[in-house]
């Protein structure tokens, strides 16, 4: 493949993607699909839209770049938590260091690479693309230090720039902490592995127990039921209902001709009941007995102030460790109850269990992993397959099979991996809806490192060096060699023997799951389907009804810190990836940002918990890259960059571990100085009672009440969203949507709990 190939199909991504951003440009203005696009803006108000059409709507603009830009990161963390934060700084921090390495790298490196034999040179459209690589440069070069120097520029650059985000992080980290004055997880432990005692039930073991060993701090408790089916129904039944009483509409509904999308009734073949509760009938309650029978050996338990909570929650409390195991309960609205009732001791098995699923995963993933390197070598299939001949006659056709399809095909395999991640997540125990989704992301990042970057090399070089056994492969001894002399060629167009057709491979692949990813992002396909159906099929006007979503971090972690470690590994050996990789940086900003701050809704947070992720992964793309170089000194002769390598090397680790005692601990666990600060602010200002009385309705697994007046939560609901768009501006408008200040809800919660709302579960999904 020459350089006027690779501009063609940068091209044609290039249109695809302005042809989406254009059209989202578009799709966005339109009222019917407010809540695809506005869906977080949404969320904060309860209004209907009445705009009339206009045609500037049907005119692409460039609007919404302007207001993503120009939002501030108070504004982002006030929308999107500081888990939104920490991600965006992880894009910053990648468009730094790879604007770093494309200067040295395209301006010092990149001629060295072109010049570094003597050779007759084509025009630089029909060069191949293996001569801007770290493989056209001679055996023994003296130029070779270049490429050692610009190593050392860009790991100072990265490791500088690391230690400023990570020390950045840790004080917004803390301000978060510190801020959250009454948030109910931090008075809340969650007591897991209650012993059975046959006298007793569940809760009274509890009383007796705290009351025994902490009877100054303890306050109450609350048991965890068996109760996921019925907890499940009552939330069924309040969507129905609000998917049912869409207006304050009479006892029958209006004669209409429309049809039902379904049977083809009239849609005014059923009646509203009546608004009044029946308490007589259909009364959903529990008795003591019954509560009994549903315990589990699980319960949060409350205490007075929160140091005596994090004491709780970090002290082990029996001899035997697999009973009384304590947790700092997660937030309310954030906390996985499915998982409460699961027995503890059955946890470690199920962990085994995920970790043998997660082998034979990667193992099966092989499959599509050897699928795609088999269609990169056409010429070794044309011989197996004599039919391919006739199919790859017309050089269009080859170049779409070994440039484009493997990557297409290897990115939606890439489609399972996080639903079944998500699933093994869930299964090892995970008490928060937050700490499952971490829980996935940083599996997908390790599947996605090891199949998309190792897993594709050493295939890459089996296939290639089929005498070399699997045993060999596996060597340590032989890893660093082998790297070495596939990732020029499998990465980026090198010369070590491996075909050029397949060096398309990486750099495709940035371009279709990199710049196509985002223009989907954009575009939202899956949110545009469901509004069509709920629209046309289920008949349903009602925008409050269709659900939001939270901002997918176990997707797009990953695929972020990916192409941080595409960007290193090949910006001294391949540094032609860098122009590709520093586009997709600066959409990933815009993107990002615009859908932040409009689409997706924070229902619960980490506190920043990506952040050590994504530095230690970055930490471990700095050190493959100088293992990587070390290996390619050494074949390519040149001990003296070689020699210099090492110290790198080590000076990384160094910091690295610098980093992980100064500011890891700070993510780890909460300081108790903070927490102490807090509770005498508390008894200072005199709300110590009022948080005490809230702390008993704070965590409401099977809320009865609720389900019994969902019909005055609701009208509650809008009557509180009426006055507020009344008091704040008219939300008529679909432009009156968009200018909404980014933080505000539709429900105003007191100054001293701001951490949880009973009515938020009903307008958020």
């Amino acid at each position: 493949m020459d350089i006027s190939a690779l501009l063609t199909s940068a091209g044609i991504n290039t249109t695809t993607c302005i042809v989406l951003f254009s059209l989202y440009s578009v799709l966005r203005k339109q009222p019917s699909l407010v809540n695809v696009y506005f869906g977080q803006k949404l969320a904060q108000v309860r209004s209907k839209h009445h705009d009339n059409f206009r045609f500037d709507r049907l005119v692409p603009s460039a609007s919404w770049i302007v207001k993503a830009w120009e939002a501030s990161e108070d504004e982002l963390c006030a929308v999107g938590g500081l888990d939104a934060v920490v991600f965006l700084r992880a894009v910053v921090f990648s468009i730094r260091v790879l604007t770093v390495a494309s200067i040295i790298c395209l301006f010092l490196v990149l001629p060295l690479n072109y010049f570094g034999k003597e050779m007759e040179h084509k025009e630089i459209p029909k060069e191949p693309l293996n001569v801007f690589t770290i493989g056209n440069v001679e055996e023994g070069s003296k130029w070779l230090w270049a490429h050692c120097l610009a190593l050392y520029v860009i790991s100072f650059c990265a490791c500088l720039l690391l230690y400023f985000e990570y020390k950045h992080i840790t004080k917004m980290r803390v301000a978060h902490i510190s801020e959250s004055l009454a948030y109910p997880s931090h008075f809340t432990v969650i007591v897991r592995a209650i012993p059975w005692v046959e006298e007793d039930s569940y809760s009274d073991t509890v009383t007796k127990f705290f009351t025994s060993f902490y009877a100054p701090s303890y306050l109450s408790h609350q048991m965890v039921y068996r109760s996921g089916t019925v907890q499940k129904l009552m939330t069924d039944a309040q969507k129905m209902y609000r998917m049912v009483k869409t207006t304050r509409m009479d006892q029958h509904c209006a004669s209409t001709l429309m049809r039902c999308g379904f049977c083809g009734g009239p849609a005014n073949s059923f009646k509203i009941l009546s608004d009044e509760p029946e308490s007589s009938r259909g009364r959903i309650c529990f008795d003591g007995s019954d509560l009994r029978k549903k315990e589990c050996g699980a319960a949060l338990v409350f205490f007075r102030t929160r140091y005596a909570a994090l004491v709780a929650s970090e002290a082990l409390q029996s001899p035997n460790p697999m009973h009384w195991v304590t947790d700092l309960a997660p937030e309310p609205h954030d906390i996985f109850w499915s998982n409460l009732s699961v027995p503890y001791r059955l946890l470690w098995i199920r962990r085994i269990a995920v970790i043998v699923a997660s082998i034979l995963f990667v193992i099966f993933f092989l499959l599509p992993v050897v699928f795609t390197q088999s269609l990169v070598h056409l010429d070794k299939l044309k011989k197996i397959f004599p039919f391919l001949k006739h199919i790859a006659q017309r050089k269009f056709v080859e170049q779409l099979i070994t440039g484009y399809l493997p990557s297409v095909i290897f990115m939606l395999f890439l489609y399972i991996v996080p639903p079944i991640m998500m699933v093994f997540s869930t299964l090892e125990g995970a008490i928060s809806r937050s700490g499952r989704k971490l829980s996935t992301c940083v599996k997908v990042t390790y599947f996605i490192i090891w199949n998309l970057f190792f897993a594709i090399i050493l295939t890459e070089a089996a296939l290639d060096h089929y005498q070399i056994s699997i045993l060999n492969l596996g060597d340590p001894r032989n890893i660093p060699n082998l790297l070495a002399k596939a990732i020029p060629t499998t990465v980026m167009f090198s010369s070590y023997g491996i075909s050029i057709a397949h060096a398309t491979f990486f750099i495709t692949y940035v371009l279709t799951s990199g710049w196509a990813s985002l223009s989907c992002e954009l575009i939202q396909p899956f949110a545009l389907i469901c509004n069509l159906f709920y629209r046309f099929i289920l008949r349903n006007k009602d925008y409050s009804t269709y659900g939001t979503y939270t901002f997918p971090y176990h997707t797009e972690v990953p695929r972020v810190l990916l192409f941080g470690l595409l960007g290193f590994t090949c910006s001294v050996l391949a540094p032609l990836i860098l122009p590709f990789l520093l586009v997709y940086f600066f959409l990933a900003y815009l993107v990002y940002r615009n859908q932040i701050l409009n689409v997706y809704v924070t229902e619960y947070g980490s506190g920043g918990l990506y952040w050590p992720l994504v530095h230690n992964t970055t930490i471990f793309s700095l050190v493959l890259m100088q293992i990587i170089a070390l290996g390619v000194f050494g074949l390519k002769k040149s001990p003296v960059a070689s020699g210099f390598t090492v110290p790198m090397i080590i000076c990384t680790l160094l910091f690295h571990e610098y980093c992980r005692k100064r500011f890891h601990p700070v993510f780890k666990k909460k300081p108790a100085k903070i927490i102490i600060e807090m509770d005498r602010e508390d008894e200072h200002c005199g709300r110590t009672e009022e948080i005490h009385l809230k702390l008993q309705s704070a965590y409401c697994q099977v809320n009865t009440s609720k389900a019994l007046n969902v019909q005055k939560t609701v009208e509650h609901i809008d009557s509180e969203s009426e006055s507020d768009c009344t008091e704040n501006r008219n939300v008529g408008s679909l432009e009156d949507v968009e200018n909404i200040t980014p933080g505000k809800r539709a429900i105003q919660l007191p100054v001293s709990w701001v951490g949880h709302s009973h009515f938020e579960e009903l307008h958020v999904k």
